[in-house]
């Protein structure tokens, strides 16, 4: 068995850098790489945490469509995060705080505030280096405490709203010891027609990085298949850095497996070189294996499961497919996900999900596909399909209850539907003066307490949990006593807000005010994920034997 790597920080080595920028096109893989590059370190005995960049003008990440941006990360002191962040803490096993996220409308708005404090006393306020200084000043600040940061620089250079970060990281280098930075540029090697590597997209890329000040220490060719040895020569001659320097990330079926690719191409090994960290790393016999043993561990058949959502997005429901890939990890069992179409459920939900052995309603926001997430879930609880609903899909199976159990027809939530009756989701009356949309809603890592004997405290296996939430309506008090008078229960609450809903009589039925999936990791899968599909092997099982 491998020795426990100890992954305390080492105060001897000083803080070391790894600056992540991309090239050529956006969503080439640069998290990934650099999350990648992380838990190769974390595995050799390093204290690794990570820094996101984005360049956009937003404070943060929480008013953002789903569709320009994909998911919103939640992070566990309630920043509203892109969702690289949550690849970092899958990656690498720790909890983030909002720091670790740098947006130009964090940087603009606390230089624009001393400002008008009179901070710099009467200097003119400039990008440099006012927005340049605030810039570092952040990253160290994320940095403190651990041996290695991760800095991604969101988009691609030459982008116009890179140019201060990018400027900002120049500084960086000449202000650090030379040991203690290194510059990663991830890149397209597209193939031509006859399959030849093209390099020329990584050159022009490259010598956009040159002429601002960055030379790369490394370059990461992004390709279906793995570089030709020809190609990095090519390469390293044309960007002037060694051919060792050149690596591989090729594609892989699951992004769990490119810390194993890129270790196999000794990227891993380079960097501390570089950095000066290979003295320091546990010997190869001593490093934590235990990713590398979770992710190629063996799966025994497969279940299929019904994401039933408006967005035609994959990542605007990331966390989610993540956690139902962990729970199928932990149970050994494949998990496939098939993306239902909310808006098209409404009169054809029971074509839509009867090869569904489950299925999960995730969260939103607005109007649109709430109808069809109704009727799945009706669906879901009519036929006995285990069935887990998270944050608007715990919202909706209250007013799916309400509607087809009770019989209250107008039944609705307060935010969809101002004029029904029975509200039964509503703002709480602490909540009716919000003014400001972003930061105003109940976020980040809250306790429930779970009633014992119920689901969902065997699921957790605990009288409670600390889970995180983005959400600012609630089931409604008014209507407590009448929703719980039949097979309805509310097992798990905070205070006077329900947090956790659940069915009698039912193979699985449970919903979430909270999002577990945003605190599931691959060694640590999300109780309510696991307990679906065990649930669904279970009934499987039984529906066999049914009919043998």
């Amino acid at each position: 068995m491998p020795t426990e790597p100890d992954t305390g920080y080492n105060p001897n080595l000083g803080r070391k850098f790894i600056f992540v920028t991309g090239g050529v096109m956006s969503g080439l893989g640069k998290g990934i790489t650099a999350a990648s590059t992380g838990r190769l370190l974390s595995n050799a005995g390093f204290d690794v945490t990570a820094v996101k960049i984005d360049p956009y003008l937003n404070v943060d990440a929480g008013t953002m469509n789903p569709y320009q941006h994909g998911e919103v990360y939640v992070l566990k002191d309630g920043g509203e995060v892109d969702l690289d962040l949550g690849n970092y803490e899958r990656f690498l096993g720790v909890d983030m705080t909002s720091d670790h996220n740098v947006t130009t409308g964090k940087t603009f708005q606390h230089v624009i505030e001393k400002e008008r404090a009179g901070d710099y006393l009467g200097k003119t306020v400039q990008i440099i280096p006012h927005i340049t200084d605030d810039i570092k000043r952040r990253v160290r600040e994320a940095a403190e405490g651990t041996d290695v940061c991760l800095v991604e620089v969101g988009g691609t250079v030459g982008d116009i709203e890179s140019m201060p970060y990018l400027e900002a990281l120049r500084q960086f280098a000449h202000e650090e010891d030379e040991d203690d930075i290194l510059f990663m540029h991830v890149t397209l090697v597209p193939d031509s027609k006859n399959g030849e590597q093209k390099t020329k997209p990584t050159q022009h890329s490259v010598k956009e990085l040159r002429s601002i000040g960055l030379q790369p220490d490394i370059l990461i060719g992004r390709n279906q298949n793995r570089l030709d040895i020809d190609t990095k020569e090519k390469i390293a001659l044309f960007c002037d850095v060694p051919t060792e320097a050149v690596f591989s990330n090729p594609d892989v079926d699951d992004i769990y497996h490119v810390p194993l690719m890129v270790e196999e191409e000794g990227l891993d090994e380079y960097v501390m070189e570089r950095l000066s960290l290979d003295d320091e790393a546990l010997s190869h016999d001593e490093r934590d294996s235990r990713w590398r043993d979770l992710v190629t561990r063996n799966r025994e058949g497969s279940i299929d499961i019904a994401l039933v959502g408006k967005y035609d997005l994959e990542d605007a429901y990331m966390s989610v497919r993540e956690s139902l890939k962990h729970a199928g990890i932990e149970t050994g069992v494949e998990v496939n996900v098939h993306w239902v179409d909310s808006d098209e459920m409404r009169d054809h939900h029971a074509e839509r999900l009867k090869n569904a052995d489950g299925i999960v309603v995730p969260g939103g926001f607005g109007s649109r596909g709430t109808e069809g997430k109704i009727e799945a879930i009706r669906y879901a609880r009519e036929n006995d399909v285990p069935f887990l609903g998270l944050c608007l899909g715990f919202q909706m199976a209250v007013v799916e209850y309400a509607r087809n159990v009770l019989g209250w027809e107008d039944a609705h939530s307060a935010e969809l539907d101002p004029d029904t009756d029975h509200p039964v989701i509503d703002l709480l009356p602490e909540q009716y003066d919000l003014e400001d949309m972003g930061g105003t809603m109940r976020l980040g890592a809250h306790d429930t307490d779970i009633e014992a004997g119920t689901l969902a405290h065997r699921v957790y296996g605990d009288d409670t949990c600390t889970e995180r939430h983005r959400h600012r309506y609630e089931v409604n008090p008014e209507f407590f006593s009448e929703l719980e008078s039949g097979a309805l229960t509310f097992s798990g609450k905070s205070g006077n807000r329900m947090e956790i809903v659940e069915l009698d009589d039912h193979p699985y039925f449970i919903g979430t005010q909270f999002h577990p999936e945003y605190r599931s990791r691959p060694d640590r899968a999300s109780p309510p994920f696991v307990g679906l599909v065990e649930a669904i092997l279970e009934h499987t099982a039984e529906l066999k034997e049914v009919e043998a």
